[in-house]
């Protein structure tokens, strides 16, 4: 491997694709900050992609690695790469200046602005993360449409976890509903058994309709077996071999690549599931092995199991082979229309989850909380347009909501204010306004070093 497939590679590839995401949204959330502030004919200082201070402290090693000013706006790149500003004049913030504030309001700073227009300024920001997601899914939905693989689709039913096993579930069951509700796309049948807090799946099981009864704290270890990259459950699809391990039992048997077992000891063999079960019968016991080669000719093969109960193969399993799963393509206009209620949809789904880990008895927020290794996780290792693009768009719906959050140093906090001195008529005073900051920029600091050391803990967990 040369130096750049290693550069491009695994955790590099995911960590690259979640600084260029979040790069991006920063400049598009500032971005909107600045835009409402010059239709308020609002003068912004600075306009920066990270800080050029040890954030929160405004003071505090101060360079940047770029900069230029145009007009009354200094432009650059600072050195602080957790997050952006732009400095607004006559604003309290994390770049307030002090000396500034104290003197009287000049017709172009931010607090000799009318509050309808502050909040508008605040309110920036969070306006351009909702339209460029919108635009991101628009654009997605235009290119690619849309592709899922439906509930009805998974005909060879599901492949348990050991934990889905445990509470009553086998290998075969095919989803029928999920408290009750019916999902027509496979891959929202998890996420309702979660975030609804589901007492019941009901499955087909032999032709039959079978109840499943999920019991107390299924959730929980659910939601932790997510986070260490387990399922609790996917589709089954048959498989055939994709490699043989040199050396390895099957090697010596004459397995290969691209040939599909049939039978092991008479035992039919469909699924990789069947075959790792029936393997573990047969630990140091010799074996009979009917496989089909890819010239469709029928072998049989012998060779003896070894004590960890592993030929040796790689499977390879192709959903697409098996499943003709649902495609949606758009229209120009159809493409914009799904762009936006996609986006209420993904915007109402993290809402319902960020109320569910503070409201649920089964979730505990304080484990679920994750810095930037869980963002980067969430990017495959190998790079595409179309995840790199999906992904970029929901985080840009999560900016968006956290930077609503009523938390002083955030633009929910500011908005708090502003809607007081809409309503009231009264201003909040510039006092406060600076203690809150503060005090929420302090908190906000702390919340970072916590999400990315528990990050950092996991890892060695």
């Amino acid at each position: 491997m040369n130096t750049t497939q290693l550069l491009l590679s695994g955790a590099w590839t995911q960590g690259l694709q979640l600084f260029a995401a979040l790069s991006l949204l920063i400049i598009i959330h500032e971005g909107g900050h600045f835009v409402f502030a010059k239709l308020c004919k609002t003068r912004v200082e600075k306009f920066y992609l990270f800080f050029d201070f040890l954030f929160p402290f405004s003071g505090l090693l101060n360079f940047s690695l770029f900069k230029k000013k145009k007009g009354d706006t200094e432009y650059g790149i600072g050195w602080f790469p957790l997050g952006g500003y732009v400095k607004i004049a006559g604003m309290v913030d994390e770049s307030m200046d002090k000396e500034q504030l104290a003197q009287e309001p000049q017709p172009w700073e931010y607090r000799s602005k009318k509050a309808y227009q502050k909040l508008g300024i605040m309110l920036g920001g969070i306006i351009f993360n909702i339209l460029a997601a919108m635009i991101i899914y628009s654009f997605i939905y235009g290119i690619w449409g849309e592709h899922y693989l439906s509930t009805s689709q998974v005909k060879y039913g599901i492949e348990a976890s050991e934990e889905a096993k445990a509470i009553g579930f086998k290998n075969g069951d095919k989803i029928i509903s999920v408290g009750g509700v019916v999902s027509e796309r496979f891959d929202a049948n998890i996420t309702q058994l979660i975030l609804s807090e589901a007492k019941t799946v009901e499955v087909e099981r032999d032709g039959l309709p079978t109840t499943i009864a999920i019991p107390a704290g299924t959730i929980k270890k659910l939601l932790s077996s997510s986070a260490n990259k387990k399922s609790f459950w996917t589709f089954r699809t048959p498989f055939t071999i994709s490699d043989v391990a040199s050396g390895s039992a099957a090697d010596k048997m004459g397995l290969k690549a691209k040939d599909s077992i049939l039978y092991i000891n008479n035992q039919s063999i469909a699924y990789f599931d069947q075959l790792q079960a029936t393997l573990s019968q047969y630990k140091n016991a010799p074996i009979q092995v009917v496989v089909a080669r890819a010239n469709n000719e029928i072998d049989t093969l012998t060779t003896t199991v070894p004590s960890n109960g592993k030929l040796g193969i790689v499977a390879a399993m192709d959903p697409d082979r098996y499943f003709s799963t649902v495609t949606k393509n758009f229209s120009i206009g159809g493409a914009m229309v799904k762009g936006v209620t996609n986006t209420i949809d993904k915007l109402g789904f993290y809402v319902e989850q960020f109320v569910f880990l503070f409201t649920s008895k089964e979730a505990n927020a304080k484990d679920s909380v994750g810095g930037m290794i869980t963002f980067a996780k969430q990017f495959p290792t190998e790079f595409t347009w179309l995840s790199f693009l999906s992904l970029t768009a929901f985080i840009s719906i999560i900016l968006a909501f956290m930077n609503l959050l009523p938390i002083p140093g955030l633009d929910g906090g500011y908005v708090v204010f502003l809607l007081f001195e809409l309503f009231t008529g009264k201003k909040v005073s510039e006092k406060v306004m600076e203690k809150a900051t503060t005090v929420g920029l302090v908190l906000l600091l702390a919340l970072m070093v916590y999400a990315n050391g528990m990050d950092i803990f996991r890892l060695f967990k």
